[in-house]
């Protein structure tokens, strides 16, 4: 069985951000996680990676459901997770994580 092995959360830490009829998108962290665990009080569809913005084209994930998203490959640029609501403003929250 896989474990998912956080990360330093001095240098990757948990981050949050509001989400409404318009996306709402975290700061950014540096390239080096492998993946991200998200969940949202309410539904919404996410999108993560390199200056991303949410729109309902993302992955859909049910409220309070925390979901394991792969960091995709990209420059090396700083990158963060967005998420627009389904049907109800809420809020993410996003921490990097490591497969192992």
């Amino acid at each position: 069985m896989e474990l998912l092995n956080p990360l330093s959360d001095s240098v990757f830490p948990a981050k949050t951000v509001a989400f409404t009829s318009t996306a709402g998108s975290t700061d950014t962290w540096q390239a080096g996680p492998q993946g991200v665990v998200v969940w949202c009080t309410e539904a919404a569809y996410i999108t993560v990676g390199e200056g991303v913005t949410a729109t309902t084209s993302g992955t859909p994930i049910p409220a309070n459901t925390p979901i394991p998203f792969i960091v995709p490959g990209g420059t090396g640029a700083p990158w963060r997770v967005s998420a627009i609501r389904v049907s109800a403003d809420g809020d993410l929250y996003a921490k990097p994580i490591n497969i192992r």
